[in-house]
């Protein structure tokens, strides 16, 4: 189990779920997020993307331009974390090959 499991992030992440189109999201990120956490979050899905589709480190910051300290901790994530990343990514995948 996740540590920062609560019922208050139960309820974050179900209004998300709750949530039915790309603009719903916009709105609802944009009050409940800043401009640069949303990028950020964008940001560390995008390296893993690059990650998993096996781009060096070098070729990710040249692409996207984040700090290998970054990547470093999206790559432990990817690799070892608890598999968040890779599902999304898969469901992403699957989703665009529909």
């Amino acid at each position: 189990m996740l540590r920062f499991r609560s019922e208050s992030v139960d309820r974050l992440f179900q209004t998300i779920l709750n949530l039915e189109s790309i603009e719903e999201c916009y709105e609802y990120f944009a009050d409940l997020c800043t401009i640069k956490e949303v990028q950020d979050m964008a940001q560390r899905l995008d390296t893993a993307i690059l990650l998993n589709e096996g781009l060096s480190y070098q070729k990710i910051i040249e692409q996207i331009d984040v700090s290998s300290a970054t990547i470093g901790r999206v790559s432990k994530c990817l690799n070892y974390g608890s598999g968040g990343y890779r599902n999304a990514i898969d469901k992403l995948a699957d989703k665009e090959n529909k």
